[in-house]
């Protein structure tokens, strides 16, 4: 592998109909990246299929039920998506991806899964674009396999990760960073271990501010690995958004993540989560940006061992 395992599958394109959920926003990044020569196309690693155990871990038999048998249930309807073999098959190959890309950065600091982050998926049922929590099953099965003690996720997508925080609810071994637009869904809010809520439209110097101090309650929790959810969504022209984000703004929320990471030796992986900007181009570039940060961090970081 590369100093930065990149995840990434055919898999995770699936048809979901007319939708604002750009799910082909996934290739044109992978593909961005190996045209930019960020990445070697060879070096991209497929996404394993998780087995059910590792899904038990998060989620309720009948609820994966559901899932297995396409059944439209009140566990199911929350979605606001179709519900196809295909779809369930996208969502169990995101789970496996950012699981993957979680023991890569175990090993090389650094994991990238070019998808993933779909963090309104509670427990029993789906939510908000989302059947499976791929952050949480990532998280308990390394909690499982005792590669860690103690996860952080830091989740700064537009939309609170209310699926992943009451998931995470009553377990000391995770902390939960949400920082997000307040006036947005979901309504209610769960509670994270940190919420930081923030007013309609506020720019990038507020959002800077605010992010800061909440991270430096993550760095205090000390954990093994970092899952970093990096939602495009704060974009100031996203269609489902409504803080206002330049793409200054948002790379400078990504150093601060990342960069924090590195100098702390905290192993963290990168999962794309929302976005839904008014050029689907501005998303793509965004969020290639953010997986080409981590991969310059992770190739500094093989430099530095190498010499």
């Amino acid at each position: 592998m590369s100093p930065a395992a990149v995840v990434y599958g055919s898999e995770y394109l699936c048809d979901i109909g007319p939708h604002v959920f750009p799910v082909e926003k996934y290739r044109l990044i992978r593909d961005a990246l190996v045209a930019a020569g960020d990445v070697g196309a060879a070096t991209i690693v497929p996404p394993p299929l998780p087995p059910r155990e590792d899904l038990l871990l998060v989620h309720g038999a009948e609820y994966l039920d559901d899932l297995d048998q396409l059944r439209w249930t009140p566990r199911t309807q929350p979605s606001e998506l179709p519900l196809s073999r295909d779809i369930v098959r996208a969502y169990r190959y995101a789970a496996g991806g950012t699981t993957l890309a979680a023991r890569s950065a175990l090993e090389h600091g650094f994991g990238i899964n070019i998808g993933g982050g779909f963090h309104h998926a509670f427990a029993e049922r789906a939510e908000g674009f989302c059947y499976i929590n791929d952050l949480a099953v990532a998280i308990r099965v390394l909690l499982r396999d005792r590669q860690v003690a103690r996860a952080a996720v830091v989740d700064l997508d537009v939309h609170q990760g209310n699926g992943t925080a009451g998931i995470f609810a009553h377990d000391d071994h995770v902390f939960t960073l949400s920082l997000h637009q307040e006036n947005n869904y979901p309504v209610p809010k769960q509670r994270s271990t940190l919420d930081v809520g923030l007013p309609d439209r506020s720019e990038d110097a507020e959002y800077l501010a605010a992010l800061d101090p909440a991270l430096e309650r993550v760095w205090e929790f000390a954990p093994d690995i970092v899952l970093y959810q990096a939602g495009a969504d704060p974009y100031r022209e996203d269609l489902l958004g409504g803080l206002s984000l330049t793409v200054d703004g948002l790379a400078a929320r990504d150093a601060r993540v990342l960069e924090g990471c590195d100098a702390r030796g905290i192993p963290v992986v990168v999962t794309l989560g929302g976005g839904y900007a008014r050029d689907r181009a501005d998303t793509v570039r965004i969020q290639a940006a953010t997986c080409r940060m981590a991969l310059r961090l992770a190739a500094a970081r093989g430099a530095g061992r190498a010499s």
